[in-house]
């Protein structure tokens, strides 16, 4: 069944004019006051497939025709975005880690960041926890060392740290009778630029 056509004007309906050699193909309406309006104010309204008295077969093809092509749009619009990151993946996943690394060089400068995390963290991924040596910053062991004295906490039995002034402030390295597990600042940025190059 064909939809309702609303109009909305901006004056009452003066006066309704059909014309003598109406044939169908429009209806003409004259809004204002009367005789008197002004000019240019007639309305026309095209006669269209959807609206009333139009062909409910010629709508459904109209808006049918409509929609696909609004789909062939969006896979344009996909197949563009595709393209385009494919494009340009390596270069976006290099950037973010920049910025990634700019953001933290910041922090690290600053001190705003906990040593405490970071020494557990690479300690979770040690086979052993007798016989290790943690190496960490001068700096950072002295607030590990402050941190410990204030709150024993966990119990890290087994487990030496010493001082090393080649290893990086916010970073450690882990010495096992198993191997090295280390626990550096580009190395974790390194991974997170390869899982962003993985990304589709």
């Amino acid at each position: 069944m064909p939809g309702t056509l609303t109009v909305h004007l901006d004056r009452p309906i003066g006066l309704t004019n059909i014309p003598d050699h109406y044939s169908g193909s429009r209806t003409e309406l004259s809004a204002g006051g009367g005789a008197g309006s002004q000019p240019g104010v007639e309305q026309t309204l095209m006669q269209a497939p959807w609206a009333p008295g139009g062909d409910a077969e010629a709508q459904r093809a109209a808006l049918s025709q409509v929609n696909q092509a609004l789909r062939e749009v969006i896979a344009k619009l996909n197949e563009f975005y595709d393209a385009t990151f494919a494009a340009h993946k390596e270069e976006i996943a290099r950037l973010a880690v920049e910025i990634a690394r700019k953001i933290l060089a910041q922090k690290v400068e600053n001190g705003d960041y906990k040593i405490e995390p970071i020494i557990k963290e690479t300690l979770s991924n040690a086979p052993v926890r007798q016989d290790v040596v943690v190496r960490l910053n001068p700096a950072d062991l002295t607030e590990w060392q402050k941190l410990r004295e204030n709150e024993p906490g966990e119990d890290f039995t087994g487990i030496k740290f010493v001082p090393d002034a080649s290893i990086g402030r916010a970073e450690c390295v882990l010495e096992t009778p198993k191997g090295i597990i280390e626990s550096l600042i580009n190395q974790h940025l390194e991974q997170i630029g390869k899982a962003l190059r993985k990304v589709k």
